[in-house]
Order: structure tokens, then C-alpha cells, then sequence
């Protein structure tokens, strides 16, 4: 019986989802649905400080106010009759740092029409009632490559 026992804990805990496996599967989702509301409900944790590619500082109400007002990730840089902007996340790093605290880092690929863009951020994931949620997240624009 103890065999058992111990033969389903092992496998549970073989199963369990780590931080990194349960904060990329949250990031693919926020980057799949990014016009959604609900979805930055979600993601941004209540006492987020943001910290934009333009240097701008928001919190999760600024936010879901713009976004309410139409201001979308997916359709704020979209000239007319092109496709809406997409989002994915190359070079996922996520290193929990203690019990329930996480650090990411993403290379953002943002897909605007026919050209693309890619940002480095760098997010701070709590873990509060079972879920994870952003408390800080900042973006830095990459600089095309020069051409001389």
C-alpha cells in the first residue's frame, strides 16, 4: 500500500505545473487574446505599475479605461485595411525567485501589418489566490539593426 501511495505522489508531482510552466501558458493566452478585457482583468494584477516602451507609467486602471475606450493593443497602430497587430513571445525566461514570485523576460514580436517590431520586457509575477498576476512589467523597444 505505501508503494502505492508513494507511487501516486511521485507521478502527481511529476505532473504538477511549475512556475514556468503556469506563467508561459498565461503569457501565450494574454498575447493570443490582447483586445480582450477580461483578459487584462486577468493578467495585470491590481497594483501593477507599467512601464511602457515610450517611457509612460500606467497602472491596470489606466489600462482597462483605454482599452474601454478602444485603444487596443491589436488595432492602435493599425492603418486602415490592414490585418490587426499580433503578439508573440520569443526567448521565454521565468525564474521564480521565492515561493509565489516570479520574474519574466520575453523577446515581444509584434506583427503590425506587413512589418514587425520586437521588444525586450521584463515582468514581476505574484502568485495571489492560486493565480498568477503582473505586479511591474516594463518594455524596451529593440532598434532595427543599422545598416551601414
Amino acid at each position: 500500500m505505501r508503494r502505492v501511495l508513494a507511487a501516486v505522489a511521485l507521478s502527481f508531482a511529476a505532473t504538477a505545473a511549475t512556475p514556468h510552466d503556469e506563467i508561459a501558458s498565461l503569457l501565450n493566452e494574454f498575447l493570443t487574446r490582447v483586445d480582450d478585457v477580461a483578459m487584462h482583468e486577468r493578467f495585470w494584477a491590481d497594483d501593477l505599475v507599467y512601464v511602457s516602451a515610450k517611457g509612460e507609467v500606467r497602472s491596470k486602471a489606466n489600462i482597462l479605461e483605454s482599452m474601454r475606450a478602444g485603444d487596443t493593443p491589436g488595432v492602435r497602430d493599425r492603418k486602415p485595411g490592414e490585418p490587426k497587430t499580433t503578439y508573440s513571445a520569443q526567448e521565454v525566461k521565468v525564474r521564480p525567485l521565492c515561493a509565489g514570485v516570479a520574474m519574466l523576460n520575453i523577446r515581444l514580436v509584434q506583427h503590425v501589418g506587413d512589418k514587425t517590431n520586437y521588444f525586450r520586457n521584463s515582468g514581476a509575477f505574484v502568485k495571489r489566490d492560486g493565480r498568477w498576476q503582473v505586479v511591474s512589467w516594463q518594455a524596451t523597444r529593440e532598434e532595427p539593426p543599422s545598416s551601414h
